[in-house]
């Protein structure tokens, strides 16, 4: 369980033990009330029951009187006399009326009781107050039953409002004493349930929290394969210490991606000190040979004697490849920094394959002897033109023949051509060679720049590692790519695959 669910159920367990003493000190203050307004009500009923009967003895005695006095003499009453008897009467109905507002439903037959026996008493004594004056009104008011009997209900109610006031007064000491206990127990709970929640919230936490300083403090030691596994938390805490182990794992990953790219470095770092190695010893060959045989040359002219034309004419065909030779290697450190820098263009134009391909193979006819290597091209007639740039078209085909005649003697030389049929408007090309061929680990490194298979390579054959990156940073400038198939001592098989549709060249540019 989280932290943040244990500090909920936490608090909402001590609100509603709090809610449960609030409600139970509401509810037996209601309760207390209601008792307490029947208890008045039955002590203001006991008072009035008590007023009513003075004021039924006094108004019997009053007219026992009056009766007397009218057998004897012939006195009448005036109006305000009658008027006076009439309201007493009229006061005893009302205070009778409010004792039964007074009445609870268990005193309701008591009271309905005592209602018919003084109505009948009270009606029979405004009877005689209005007929006093009438000789010929007669009344018998010396029978005591009528008072008897409205005495006899109304002291049967006065008990039973007594009880119920000493009931209600029971009641209230219950309650009270009830509400008391409850109020007690609830808050003792409550001291109770908050200590032993915050005891296992603050044993819970800072156990965790020890757990995560040990974690923190072993991940930034360095100890990036320790892991914060055993805290029993899906919450904040349980996050937390996923986030800590999620940053550990990222500064390992970090780490070895630093170290990879610091190793990658160092290796690119190595491969730039060989390639500048080799390409200043590429460099220096055939400066040597323009210096070398220039100053032969100017040493035969300085001389008296007849002009060798043949031999000259010779050493400055030697002076000419040598110079092409250096041109050629300072445009491939040109064209290689061009294309790093993203400065590298295509200019598109029209052109035929196959005329190209075979300018190649003839220009480099002088290699193919040297190398004892036999050149087999394959029909390129049904080649259609392509619309892309033809010079580095050109660059590419002239890198990878010249690579062949490199590592090939004595073998041959393929090149084949033909439109992909899965694949409308591309062209595959494919120069095959029976070389020293390549293992894995070579295959995977040939494109890259300043890199060779191995520094016996370099030794035995020369070369700056540039051609074979060139070529495919243009295949994939032209829209195309370019792929390797080779076995140690079984030769090498290159395939460039390039758009001839105008719309596939300028979309895959």
């Amino acid at each position: 369980m989280s932290l943040r669910r244990r500090l909920t159920l936490s608090l909402i367990t001590i609100l509603v033990l709090f809610a449960i003493n609030v409600g139970t000190h509401f509810w037996g203050s209601y309760a207390r009330n209601q008792s307490m307004d029947e208890y008045r009500d039955s002590v203001s009923a006991t008072q009035l029951t008590t007023e009513i009967e003075q004021l039924l003895a006094d108004q019997l005695q009053q007219i026992l009187f009056l009766a007397t006095l009218r057998d004897t003499t012939d006195d009448q009453l005036d109006e305000e006399e009658l008027q006076q008897a009439e309201d007493g009467i009229v006061t005893i109905i009302g205070k009778i009326q409010k004792l039964g507002k007074l009445s609870h439903s268990i005193t309701a037959l008591h009271y309905e009781q005592l209602w018919q026996s003084s109505s009948n008493l009270l009606q029979g004594w405004l009877d005689f107050y209005r007929g006093y004056n009438d000789p010929d009104f007669d009344m018998d008011m010396d029978d005591p039953l009528p008072y008897l009997e409205a005495s006899q209900r109304l002291k049967e109610l006065e008990q039973r409002q007594s009880f119920i006031a000493v009931q209600r007064a029971a009641i209230i000491d219950r309650t009270i004493s009830l509400t008391d206990r409850i109020t007690v127990i609830a808050f003792l709970a409550s001291i109770f349930l908050t200590a032993t929640l915050g005891f296992f919230l603050v044993r819970y936490t800072n156990t965790s929290l020890k757990r995560l300083k040990t974690g923190t403090e072993r991940i930034g030691s360095g100890d990036l394969n320790y892991r914060i596994d055993n805290i029993d938390d899906d919450g904040e805490l349980g996050d937390l210490a996923n986030a800590f182990n999620d940053m550990s794992d990222k500064l390992r990953n970090a780490i070895y991606d630093v170290r990879k790219a610091k190793d990658s470095a160092d290796e690119a770092n190595a491969a730039k000190s060989i390639f500048l190695a080799n390409v200043s010893h590429e460099l220096r060959t055939p400066l040597n040979a323009i210096i070398g045989y220039s100053e032969m040359l100017h040493e035969e002219l300085g001389d008296e004697g007849e002009v060798d034309r043949p031999q000259v004419r010779q050493d400055l065909g030697k002076i000419t490849r040598s110079g092409r030779q250096l041109l050629s290697l300072i445009n491939d450190i040109l064209d290689l920094s061009k294309i790093e820098t993203g400065k590298m263009s295509l200019h598109c134009e029209t052109f035929q394959p196959k005329e190209i391909i075979a300018q190649v193979c003839d220009s480099l006819e002088p290699l193919l002897r040297e190398g004892k290597n036999e050149l087999q091209l394959s029909d390129l007639d049904e080649l259609t033109t392509m619309y892309n740039d033809a010079t580095k078209f050109r660059q590419i085909f002239t890198n990878l023949l010249s690579n062949s005649c490199k590592f090939t003697e004595q073998g041959y030389i393929s090149v084949f051509a033909r439109k992909v049929p899965e694949r409308s408007g591309w062209v595959e090309f494919s120069v095959r060679d029976t070389g020293i061929g390549m293992d894995e680990e070579a295959r995977s490194r040939v494109f890259e720049a300043f890199v060779q298979a191995d520094s016996s390579t370099t030794a035995n054959y020369g070369g700056t590692g540039l051609g074979l990156a060139i070529c495919r940073n243009y295949c994939e400038l032209m829209g195309g790519s370019i792929d390797v198939q080779s076995e140690m001592g079984a030769g090498s098989t290159f395939t460039v695959l390039l758009p001839s549709d105008p719309e596939l060249a300028h979309a895959d540019a």
